[in-house]
């Protein structure tokens, strides 16, 4: 679950906007001989030069090759930029009941959670769901395989009742692309439909049990999720280790690996969104390491421009009932 306050940019490169502008050569400071005129003629090969306005030969050789080293550049850009870093299976997820506790940051219960997960074939199918006082539910559901690498095969998400402001009900079809988001303002439903290319590194529904399989020697993982704002939108989450904290289990210590999760806007609007407040918050995640990595806890929003709540693992407290023995 992570915030959904993201604002998307821009997704085509900077320079490959300015080539199909013709300002390539004025905005990467070619000076000397008229580059603005050899982009142009590159462009169009049939516009006829004036004899005054020729170019030398060797001027042009230069330009000639500086045109095409931006273009191989753009090219290779581009490449990097729709590269999907997919995370391979350390540790194989199987049949699971998790007892979860969401809380303030002042240590007020808001709800009670679960994590359910059950295995179907080659297929796994995961609920964390949280049931609040105040009859609010924060529901979802995710099937993925893991075969070799994760891979996201649907999502489902739905935030209803006093504690969600804007309720929302997210459907994601991560074979067909297809992304569906209904969401109610002012009483009125509207729905939002849209097909996105999605990366096979698609981490919805799927965060806490990819960082279970995540080396905390790894300085950076890159990977691609949805978000709505309410239209869908896709970014890219960028986590890092932090460092190790303690905690303790029946007076026990064992270290655990804090992770930061970033948002990255891209385009202008990640450069606008801090200047405007509107850069989602961070989510931190702690992860105990060891031959069989569990979550332990996580802290961030949960929707736009939300208050940071905690969520963590909790032990069932047994009530005393005619059948116990003193």
């Amino acid at each position: 679950m992570l915030s959904q306050a993201v604002i998307a940019g821009g997704g085509v490169p900077y320079l490959t906007r300015q080539l199909h502008g013709f300002q390539t050569a004025h905005h990467f400071g070619v000076r000397g001989c008229p580059g603005e005129m050899l982009i142009r003629m590159a462009v169009r090969p049939f516009h006829t030069v004036p004899p005054h306005q020729q170019v030398p030969s060797a001027c042009m050789a230069v330009h000639s090759r500086l045109l095409t080293g931006l273009l191989v550049s753009a090219a290779l850009l581009l490449a990097c930029a729709l590269e999907a870093e997919q995370i391979p299976v350390r540790h194989k997820e199987g049949t699971v009941h998790g007892f979860l506790v969401l809380r303030t940051q002042e240590g007020k219960q808001l709800a009670a959670g679960d994590l359910i997960q059950v295995v179907r074939g080659d297929r796994l199918i995961s609920e964390l769901v949280f049931h609040f006082k105040d009859g609010s539910v924060d529901d979802e559901v995710t099937v993925f395989s893991q075969r070799g690498n994760f891979r996201l095969l649907s999502d489902h998400h739905v935030q209803k009742g006093p504690s969600f402001p804007h309720p929302m009900d997210v459907s994601i079809d991560a074979s067909t692309g297809d992304v569906q988001v209904r969401s109610t303002e002012d009483g009125k439903e509207k729905v939002e439909t849209e097909h996105l290319d999605l990366p096979p590194d698609l981490a919805n529904g799927m965060i806490l049990t990819i960082l279970k399989n995540i080396s905390p020697d790894t300085p950076e993982t890159k990977l691609s999720y949805v978000v709505t704002t309410p239209k869908p939108r896709l970014v890219k989450l960028a986590i890092t280790p932090q460092g190790e904290d303690t905690l303790t289990t029946a007076g026990s210590p064992h270290r655990a690996t804090q992770y930061v999760l970033k948002v990255e806007l891209g385009g202008i609007a990640g450069v606008v969104a801090p200047l405007i407040g509107k850069q989602p918050q961070d989510l931190r995640v702690w992860v105990l390491g060891g031959k069989a990595p569990a979550f332990v806890r996580m802290e961030g929003p949960l929707f736009e421009s939300g208050p940071i709540w905690r969520i963590e693992l909790t032990s069932p407290v047994w009530q005393k009932s005619r059948h116990s023995q003193d």
